[in-house]
Order: C-alpha cells, then sequence, then structure tokens
C-alpha cells in the first residue's frame, strides 16, 4: 500500500517563497557565468512530485527571467513573471501524486534579494562571486521551490572564466577546459534544502587541511587563493580537533568531506552551506571571536544541513545546537568551560529586554542572538536534567535517527522523552523557548 502524501502548510516566515502544492525530488543546473559582466545564463532540469492537484506550478526566481520552459518534454506555451515567481499554466491540470519533470532556460545579472534579513542570494565579490542563501536566496540564482521542508538531491554544472574555482556543494565529479573556459561538475546525493545550495567562485585552489600530522576519516579542504593560504591554514588548524570532538558529541560526520572557502574579501559573519562554509579573511585569527564562528559553522553540517528544520520558526534546533556546540569546543580546547559560557550567556540575557519567544520568534527575529545563546541555554538545560551520558546518547541517536531529514521542536520533545524516560523535556524546554521570562540558570540535579 502506498503512503499517502504528506503536504505541509505554506511558512508563515517566508510566505512570498515556496509552494505546497509539489516538490522537487532533484535538481540538474547547469550554469555559465561570466564574471566580468556578472552575467548568468541557466539551465534548470527539476525532477517534480505533485502534493495536490493543480492548475498552476509556481516556482520562486528573483531577478531573473526564463526565456522556454519545458514539461515533460513538451513545450509550455503559457508561462509568466510574477513578482518573484514564475508561473506555469501547463496543458493539462497536475493530479496528486504525479510526477513531472521541468526543463527552464533563464539568464540574467543575478543580484542579492533583499528583505528582512537583508541581502541574501547571490552576490558579486571584488574578485568572484559569494552565495548566501539562508533563509530564501535560492531563488537569485535558479528557480526553485523554495520551502525548507522540501530537500532534493543536486547536480550543479559550473562554467565560468578560466583560472576560477567554482566551489558547490557536494562531490567534484568532473572538471574540463574548453578555449578560456573551464566546467565543473558537483553532485549532492544526501537530500538537500534549497537555501543551502551554494556556488562560491574565486581564484582558489583546494587544499588538504592536514596540519602537523593531523588526520581524520573525515576529508577536509580549504579552497582559497594562494595568496590567503598560509592565513587560511593557520586559522584552520584546529578544524579537525573540531570534528573529533562534534563526532564524539553529535555522532558521525553526515557527509563525504567538508570543504572551508576563505574569501578574499572580508564578511561580515561566516556562511553555511551544505558540505561547505563560507569565511572571510578577517575570520582567519586564533583570537576565540574567530574560532568561535569556526566551530560554530561546522556544527551546522549536524544542526542545520542533515537534520533541516520543517519550518523556520523552530530555527534554535540550528542555531541554539551551533551555538552549544561553540561552548562545547570552548571545553574541549582548554579556552572556558561550558559551565561558564552558560553563565555569561544567562548573565547577558537577564540584563537584557525579554520580549522574545525563541520557540516562535517571528521573522524579523529569528536571526537575533537571543534565538542563539537562549537557545543554546535550552539544550544546556536539557543536559543538566539528564546527565551527560544520557543526553549526548540522545544526540547521537537524534542525529542518526533524522539524518538528511526535516525535524521540529515537537519532534525533538518526542525523541528526548522516548530516549530518556522521566526527563519531560516539554516541561524542561517550555520556559526557555515558550515563555519571555528568562529562567534561572541551568543546573544538574
Amino acid at each position: 500500500m502506498t503512503a499517502p502524501i504528506s503536504t505541509p502548510s505554506p511558512d508563515p516566515y517566508t510566505l512570498d517563497h515556496g509552494s505546497t502544492r509539489y516538490r522537487v525530488d532533484r535538481y540538474e543546473l547547469e550554469l555559465d557565468v561570466r564574471l566580468g559582466s556578472n552575467k548568468l545564463m541557466g539551465r534548470a532540469v527539476l525532477k517534480c512530485t505533485a502534493l495536490e492537484a493543480s492548475t498552476q506550478i509556481v516556482l520562486d526566481l528573483v531577478g531573473l527571467r526564463a526565456s522556454k520552459v519545458h514539461m515533460d518534454g513538451k513545450k509550455v506555451q503559457k508561462f509568466s513573471h510574477r513578482a518573484e515567481h514564475l508561473v506555469l499554466n501547463p496543458a493539462s491540470a497536475l493530479k496528486t501524486g504525479q510526477q513531472f519533470s521541468l526543463e527552464i532556460r533563464y539568464d540574467g545579472n543575478p543580484q542579492p534579494r533583499r528583505g528582512l534579513w537583508g541581502d541574501v542570494g547571490w552576490e558579486e565579490l571584488n574578485d568572484g562571486v559569494l552565495v548566501a542563501g539562508q533563509p530564501n536566496g535560492a531563488a537569485s540564482w535558479f528557480p526553485c521551490n523554495d520551502h525548507p521542508r522540501y530537500k532534493s538531491s543536486f547536480l550543479i554544472s559550473v562554467t565560468t572564466d578560466e583560472n576560477y574555482r567554482p566551489v558547490c556543494n557536494g562531490r567534484l565529479v568532473s572538471h574540463s577546459r574548453k578555449s578560456s573556459r573551464e566546467t565543473w561538475v558537483y553532485e549532492q546525493v544526501e537530500p538537500m534544502a534549497t537555501y543551502l545550495a551554494t556556488v562560491q567562485i574565486g581564484r582558489y585552489a583546494k587544499v588538504p587541511l592536514q596540519l602537523d600530522g593531523a588526520h581524520h576519516r573525515v576529508p577536509q579542504y580549504v579552497a582559497v587563493t594562494p595568496e590567503m593560504t598560509g592565513d587560511a591554514l593557520q586559522g584552520l588548524r584546529r578544524q579537525p580537533d573540531m570534528m573529533r570532538t562534534f563526532e564524539d558529541c553529535f555522532g558521525p560526520y553526515p557527509f563525504a568531506d567538508y570543504t572551508s572557502v576563505v574569501t578574499e574579501d572580508e564578511l561580515e559573519i561566516p556562511l553555511e552551506a551544505q558540505t561547505v562554509s563560507i569565511f572571510g579573511r578577517n575570520h582567519m585569527k586564533d583570537a576565540w571571536d574567530s574560532q568561535r564562528l569556526i566551530a560554530h559553522e561546522l556544527s551546522h553540517q549536524w544542526f542545520g544541513n542533515s537534520l533541516t528544520v520543517s519550518n523556520w520558526k523552530d530555527i534554535w534546533l540550528h542555531e541554539g545546537f551551533a551555538c552549544y556546540a561553540e561552548w562545547l569546543w570552548s571545553e574541549e580546547s582548554g579556552t572556558m568551560t561550558v559551565a561558564a559560557r552558560a553563565s555569561a550567556a544567562w548573565k547577558r540575557l537577564d540584563a537584557g529586554p525579554q520580549d522574545l519567544l525563541v520557540g516562535d520568534p517571528g521573522p524579523e527575529l529569528m536571526f537575533d542572538d537571543r534565538v542563539y545563546k537562549r537557545g543554546a541555554l535550552a539544550v544546556h538545560a536539557l543536559r543538566m536534567a539528564a546527565g551527560d551520558e544520557a543526553f549526548f546518547g540522545f544526540l547521537q541517536e537524534w542525529t542518526a535517527a533524522n539524518r538528511h531529514g526535516s525535524v521540529s521542536t515537537e519532534s525533538f520533545i518526542a525523541a528526548a522523552d522516548a530516549f530518556i524516560p522521566g526527563i519531560g523535556a516539554a516541561g524542561i524546554l517550555r520556559p526557555w523557548l515558550y515563555e519571555a521570562a528568562l529562567p534561572p540558570l541551568p543546573a544538574a540535579r
């Protein structure tokens, strides 16, 4: 018996993006990028499944124009651009469960999408390209169904100027050169949310990160310009140790490898993508404020990339855990204990406004620092109640059971109660997530 198709609700944090009428099971993207003119010519093949009957297919596409559209090999005669969407009118209505493919030719000069969270999406660097997709920047460079719950496999081919290297998600499967153009093809087989898809282009060389004889079962690389290589290797020298620490705490790294891109530009904050993190040259320092960010972005490979929230209101499950991972690395590296980090965070929160519900902060405040710090304190409260053995055992069970899947606060609470009988996870987490007043600093029971 075939299981019924589950149709998610529109995400209220990004209501203008993402359709609940269909999902995309696979994206195959062919991009031709002219760096001098910031010109993008693209061909996107989307393999889809209808989740409900519909007479229209609405894709997210911002600032780019489609020129030709085919559905199941036949030309779509009626399609139009409306605001930030590409609207297709197929010849016949879709039926629930119907599988179909779309081929879309499109082009333009990609720009970041401007919204509540500043500029997100495709952005020109001084010498290259950066993509910052979270939470709804994917549509700035390819037509997509940009709902956080939907996860797809990806094939991304990028043709660009010679002597430039695109870095994308997943494994490099081919590289070829023709005249003054080079083509790089990447395969991301593990399911990935659209906002985590990325293209980083620069005069990069890919350097293995293995210093002082350090080795780890997960290959780690740095994509960096020759001029920045020394600084990057120095700044990232503890990352293999971070990987070992997080595997001990969270379970096996969920992907085949990990690449850190270091741009020549200074960046306000680092960026995470699936199997890739992006740092500015200003982050390659030994100071704690830089090292914590390196740990933070690495931990997102578990919390955010492998385990991705079904709806943005639960973003604390990404950022609270990533912040807690910073504290774990702080203790492991001998910088400051988790208890001291938790105490310092609690004191700062106690001195500030307490008018945010971390478990549903609203779109304007979903990246507020309180979501990160108070979310981490919620994690710490669960640890204090459970004890280390049960807590870390639960985290490894949680990441294994939901590997490459979608998660929610409700499913997290249910899983904690199942793994640690009698803990009462809802009662522990509710004050931290759904009450404005700051609870007392967590202490071991």
